[in-house]
């Protein structure tokens, strides 16, 4: 669903250091360029979770550039993502949404928080009430 453009430069300790374009903030590394896509993962997705903690906005992904891998966050966080993106484009605060949904705070703040596994059915009902749906597709691998 998203997939963020990372660049794997060769170090000069032998790993390889990974940065991202769309969050400059990321930076982490890997003994392989296997361990540094799985490590980039772990790593967007600890930035993505301080900036929705911080009120921040979470650009969405560019494409990638020559050069420049992607790296794929999983269905769930990307609807959390989205959803979040979502109330910021629309300025909808956790409160609102939780009056429109007539639910309680917590049960908000959960759909938002990356280390929850919310239902996926609760953010299509948190898009809903921000007049959107969630699109899901599967593709060749």
């Amino acid at each position: 669903m998203l997939s963020y453009p990372v660049i794997l430069t060769p170090d000069t300790n032998g790993t390889l250091l990974v940065t991202c374009p769309d969050l400059p903030e990321v930076t982490t590394f890997g003994e392989d360029e296997a361990e540094a896509l799985a490590r980039a993962v772990d790593a967007l997705e600890t930035m993505i979770a301080a900036r929705i903690d911080d009120r921040e906005d979470v650009p969405l992904p560019s494409e990638p550039g020559e050069g420049q891998r992607a790296v794929r966050l999983s269905a769930l966080t990307a609807a959390k993502v989205l959803l979040y993106a979502e109330m910021r484009a629309q300025g909808v605060r956790k409160a609102e949404l939780a009056r429109r949904l007539h639910w309680h705070m917590p049960q908000v703040d959960r759909l938002i928080d990356l280390n929850h596994a919310s239902r996926l059915d609760q953010i299509e009902a948190a898009l809903a009430a921000l007049g959107k749906r969630l699109d899901v597709t599967v593709k060749a691998a």
